[in-house]
This record gives structure tokens, sequence and C-alpha cells, in this order.
């Protein structure tokens, strides 16, 4: 494997490339970064530019790796609870908590445009008081629990982003949940962990890189919201709507 110096003396060197000779470059070293051993990336790049574009085929790769089928049981279930004003209840942490607070953004205000629907989402990640006294007093490990047994009651949903899929919290408030009777959605990346084995229905983006995974899970949850909404609309306030 070519180190981050000699890519950079590599690339200060050749002043002269253009053309096909960057493009045949940039191919080795997308090559060696999608080699199997070390998923992406597996090597240095010779440019943001040319990280960028390997970055999208990598994108465009893992998003090919989300089953359908997942995505619509998925779908069903959140339309199910929207439709009897049920609770859905989202949690993640770091960029799955961003995901799991747009989520709820999405998922109320969206799903609400031009449709019958008035869901009820809440974010867990979003109360930083709360999140914060629960982790000091009682752990950082039940923090999405805790707030379940007090808010949570059967036939809710509730929503888990995680790209490792092993995250003990996020793990934990999926089992409590599951044994109590709640529908339960993760959301998952890398090999899934113990959060998607412990869901209902399991969404899972094949790949084992942070950003990928979390820029698919952000997609999953626009889909859904976007997909939940339309199947509302009349076709007519579909063609004249901006999603």
């Amino acid at each position: 494997m070519r180190s981050y110096a000699w890519t950079l003396k590599w690339t200060s060197q050749q002043p002269e490339m253009r053309g096909d000779t960057v493009k045949s470059a940039v191919r080795d070293l997308e090559a060696q970064a999608g080699g199997a051993s070390g998923g992406f990336p597996a090597a240095p790049y010779p440019s943001a530019g040319a990280y960028f574009e390997a970055y999208a085929a990598e994108s465009a790769r893992a998003v090919k790796t989300v089953e359908p089928g997942a995505l619509d049981r998925a779908a069903a279930v959140l339309l199910e609870a929207y439709a009897r004003r049920a609770w859905v209840f989202s949690c993640g942490n770091g960029g799955s908590a961003a995901i799991a607070n747009h989520l709820q953004c999405d998922h109320v205000k969206g799903v609400r445009t031009a449709t019958d629907l008035l869901p009820r989402v809440v974010s867990l990640s979003a109360n930083v008081e709360l999140l914060t006294a629960i982790a000091n007093d009682v752990g950082y490990e039940d923090v999405f629990v805790y707030q379940l047994q007090s808010q949570a009651g059967p036939g809710d949903v509730l929503f888990a982003v995680s790209s490792s899929g092993r995250s003990p919290n996020v793990v934990r408030a999926l089992e409590w949940a599951r044994d109590h009777g709640l529908r339960t959605i993760a959301v998952t990346g890398f090999d899934g962990g113990a959060a998607a084995a412990a869901a209902e229905v399991s969404v899972h983006v094949g790949c084992a890189n942070y950003g990928v995974v979390e820029d698919v899970h952000q997609a999953v949850m626009h889909a859904l919201a976007q997909n939940i909404r339309h199947s509302r609309m009349t076709p007519a306030a579909i063609s004249s709507s901006v999603f």
C-alpha cells in the first residue's frame, strides 16, 4: 500500500500529467481503495477531486445494497403508525443523531404537507438537557431506553439509526421496545450488528465507511418520508407539488 507521503511526492513530481494519464493514475488508486480487505478507502488519493469521484462511486454501490423489500416494510410500519396516531420515536448517536433529529422534521412537517396524516414523531436524541442528565445520573447506555420507559407504549414505533449497529444505547432501546410491544426499525451499516438482529425491520447498508453509510441513511430517511407522503396524495397533487 502506498503511503500518504508517497502520494504527495508522486503528485508533486508529475505536474505535466494531464488527461488520460491522470485518469489512469486515479483508477489505479481507486482500484486499491476498493480492495476487499480494508473497505473504502484502502489507499490514499492524489487529490480531493479524485477522492470525491471514488466516494461517489462507493456511495452508488452502497445504495444498491439496500433491500427494496426492507424499505417497503419500514414504510408500511410507519404509515400504519401515522394513520392511527401512534408515536414514532427515533434515536441515534453522533451523525446518526442528526439523522434521527432530521427524521422528526421531515416526518412531521414533510409527511403532513398535502396529506390527511398528522404524524407524531419524537427524536430521543434531541433534548441535550435530558440526555446529559440521564447519562450523568444513570448511564449513557440508558439514555434512549430511559426515555422510552416514560413515554412509549405498545403499538408505538422505534426507528433506530446506527452506522455500526453496535451502539449499546441503541441496542438496549431496540431490545426494550421489542419486549414491550413496540414495532422496531433499525437502519444500520457495516455488518448490521446487534441492532439489525434485534429489530423487526432491518434496513441495512452494506458498506464500512461511516460517511457513506450516513449519507445513505439520510437518503433512506428522506425516501421513506416522501414515499409515505405521496402515498396519501392524488396524482394531480403529486405532479404539482415540490418534494
